[in-house]
């Protein structure tokens, strides 16, 4: 095995990693809002920022040792983002209403 196949398989860990992680905050995330309709809970919302703020450090190590492209942490990261943002403007709209 040569070094370049070695660093090949290091980065697709680390990106299936990362994957995996977000996936685990995206279900989080799904489940809220499935039950956004029944409840809101204030320990959940910390939970979920808690999680993103462990996994945006995640992804800046991966970037920083050259395990994942800064693109493509970038990308992973604001897609949860911007789901985040979904469920709290929803949490907003409810509380209004």
């Amino acid at each position: 095995m040569t070094s370049s196949d070695l660093q090949e398989q290091l980065n697709l860990k680390a990106i299936t990693l990362l994957q995996e992680d977000a996936d685990k905050i995206e279900k989080l995330i799904e489940v809220q809002m499935e039950n956004l309709a029944t409840r809101y809970c204030p320990l959940y919302e910390e939970v979920l920022d808690t999680q993103m703020y462990g996994f945006s450090k995640e992804v800046d190590f991966a970037v920083r040792v050259g395990l994942v492209s800064e693109l493509t942490g970038k990308l992973v990261l604001s897609k949860l983002e911007r789901n985040l943002a979904v469920l709290y403007e929803a949490l907003n709209n409810k509380a209004k209403q």
